[in-house]
């Protein structure tokens, strides 16, 4: 973590320390891409670095937890979001962010261009008033009343058509496999998360969102959680692997490292069934097919990815289907050894009348903004 900047002395500038904005945009990249483990060696800074952490403290980006150790501060957790949300933005120049919409027309904030005359009872505040006005001296002018003063009566009135506006319950899954540590993945999916979290909290408070990590199991990521996390680490490398986790009695080593789509999907299900929204929609991003899944109390591990486990996690996209949960899924494809994931992504699709996509984790963004704002747009047909 540098704690100088140097450029050419031609006796006019004023040396200036870094900030503690400056300094936490950095450390932030790092807890990005590696996590926890960066807040692990704060301990072990040098005496200069030192000085860097206490700046952090000082301005309340860094805190220290009821145990004593470090952790990112609210006031941390936010910048890293709105930075990243920023960042978004400015990549694919996306400013026509609001409301969600629906195909309904009726009460709302979003006017259209089409106009409609008004009825009793509706809300002036949508009042065209060009047009308006226009039929009140055009009905004067029938009467032979040209000319002011115009006086406008009830059937002179026209409002702008407004779209209704909802609010929506996503669940966004993120894909913590072993293998999302490669390419960039983990680091851009992780961000694409934090930036949506800031996008509801500043433009959709009424929404309701969940990030849940799946892996081995599912699991849900707080704020907090998700600065924090990373992959899970592969701890076994056979090339051929078939075990089953009791969840009741697990033994002490469990490796976490495999793709469990099918326990991610049903976490997310459950979550979204206690949401009073209608429109309701999955998140999944991925980078393998699923080779974990859940049968009974026990966690089948099947490796390489097995029909059955495929199977298990599609008949979990279709009860998620059947309760009116929309489902976009985006594989993270970085070479062609992943034409089994985009086979799979694209059955999820088919089986949820859903979107699958495949882009490179630099890509990601784009579409997963894309998915979330296009599940607004219309009401789910349960069944």
């Amino acid at each position: 973590m540098p704690r100088y900047e140097y450029s050419e002395w031609d006796g006019t500038q004023e040396f200036k320390p870094l900030s503690a904005d400056s300094v936490f945009d950095t450390l932030s990249e790092y807890l990005l891409n590696y996590g926890e483990q960066v807040l692990r060696r704060f301990d072990e800074l040098e005496p200069e670095q030192q000085d860097l952490l206490e700046l952090l403290v000082k301005e309340g980006y860094i805190e220290r937890d009821e145990k004593g150790q470090f952790r990112v501060s609210p006031k941390g957790i936010r910048r890293v979001e709105e930075k990243a949300l920023h960042e978004l933005f400015q990549v694919f120049n996306r400013d026509s962010m609001g409301k969600h919409d629906t195909a309904q027309r009726g009460a709302g904030q979003v006017k259209h261009e089409d106009s409609k005359p008004y009825e009793f009872g509706e809300s002036l505040s949508n009042l065209n008033l060009h047009e308006t006005l226009m039929n009140a001296i055009m009905r004067q002018q029938s009467k032979g009343r040209g000319g002011p003063p115009i006086k406008i009566e009830q059937q002179d009135f026209v409002v702008y058509e407004t779209e209704y506006q909802t609010t929506c319950a996503t669940v966004v899954l993120l894909d913590m496999s072993g293998s999302m540590a490669r390419f960039g993945k983990f680091y851009h999916a992780k961000k694409v998360a934090m930036a949506l979290q800031a996008l509801v909290r500043g433009r959709y408070p009424e929404d309701f969102l969940q990030v849940v990590g799946f892996y081995t199991y599912a699991t849900p990521l707080t704020e907090r959680d998700l600065i924090r996390c990373g992959p899970k680490p592969v701890s076994i490398f056979n090339d051929r692997v078939f075990l089953r986790i009791s969840l009741d009695k697990p033994p002490g080593f469990v490796p976490e490292h495999f793709t469990n789509i099918q326990a991610g999907l049903r976490f997310a299900r459950r979550a979204l069934s206690r949401q009073a929204c209608q429109n309701k929609q999955i998140i999944v991003v991925t980078d393998g097919e699923p080779t974990a899944h859940l049968e009974g109390r026990e966690i089948v591990l099947i490796y390489p990815p097995a029909e059955k486990t495929a199977r298990r996690t599609l008949e979990e996209v279709v009860r998620c289907s059947n309760e009116g949960i929309r489902i976009s899924a985006f594989a993270l494809v970085e070479d062609y050894f992943y034409l089994g994931l985009v086979n799979f992504v694209e059955e999820m699709a088919r089986v949820s009348r859903g979107v699958a996509a495949y882009c490179t984790a630099g890509q990601l963004g784009k579409y997963v903004l894309d998915s979330f704002q296009a599940g607004h747009r219309a009401r789910r047909v349960v069944g």
